[in-house]
């Protein structure tokens, strides 16, 4: 697998720093009188927390997701972000899906991703096809094996119970994936891009009992390093506190205009 050169580094940080120049260029905050924060903090200070804040939400879609593509091109065959896994769903996998939401949720059986996707593939054509419109796919990775890889990009605290959703999501884009190729070899994956806890382990826990932590989560190194080979995250890190530098005066410029 191919590692992160130097010559790769320049190119992400370069993705890093057009992506927060796309982002200040089309950032347009709510006009808003805040006259007592205005008078404490100063203008400029306040648009700084409106546009982190706006930043922050919006991270995954606005820097992580094109930071992915460029990392993945490094040693898969193709890398797409923001697709759609498929337009048809058989109404018998809809069916396995829905059991295999059940059998997890009164504990009945423990998530095994494999058999999973083994089950909706024997139904993947069977019964109505129906036409659907799934949550899109928010980094599509081709491995020269022709292995699919589809992520879902999630922030790095999600919601004990949003999991659940995620798994039906996860589920459904296997569905579609094998509705239009039911040989074809698809994996569905959450990835978390930092380990907030650091440096202690991610809490997994809150996700045990719906998700197959080994093959269907992906946190912080387990994520860049399965894209950009052994060392990426660290020096993914890197590119990140090289592009904030060659950016310092630019963003400084920016909020400066604010107390005008």
């Amino acid at each position: 697998m191919t590692v992160l050169t130097d010559e790769k580094k320049s190119s992400i940080k370069q993705v890093i720093i057009n992506s927060l120049r796309y982002r200040f260029k089309n950032y347009n905050p709510e006009p808003a009188s805040m006259p007592f924060h205005f008078r404490l903090l100063g203008k400029d200070r306040v648009a700084m927390y409106s546009f982190m804040h706006s930043l922050i939400i919006n991270f995954g879609t606005s820097i992580f997701e094109p930071v992915a593509k460029s990392l993945a091109l490094l040693n898969f065959t193709n890398a797409e972000i923001q697709q759609t896994s498929g337009k048809l769903i058989s109404s018998e996998a809809q069916r396995v899906i829905q059991n295999i939401m059940d059998n997890l949720t009164t504990a009945i059986s423990t998530p095994n991703k494999p058999e999973e996707i083994e089950a909706i593939r024997v139904v993947s054509q069977k019964g109505e096809m129906k036409t659907v419109k799934p949550t899109k796919v928010d980094l599509k990775i081709t491995a020269s094996d022709n292995t699919i890889y589809l992520f879902d990009i999630k922030t790095a605290k999600p919601n004990a119970g949003d999991f659940k959703k995620f798994k039906r999501t996860l589920l459904e884009w296997v569905a579609t994936t094998l509705a239009e190729d039911p040989t074809a070899k698809v994996q569905t994956l959450i990835a978390i891009p930092y380990n907030p806890y650091e440096p202690q382990p991610y809490n997994r826990w809150t996700m045990r009992g719906m998700i197959d932590l080994k093959n269907e989560l992906k946190v912080a190194e387990e994520f860049w390093d399965f894209l950009g080979g052994q060392g990426a995250y660290t020096k993914l890190l890197d590119c990140f506190e090289q592009a904030g530098i060659e950016l310092r005066s630019e963003i400084d410029q920016y909020f400066a205009e604010f107390n005008k």
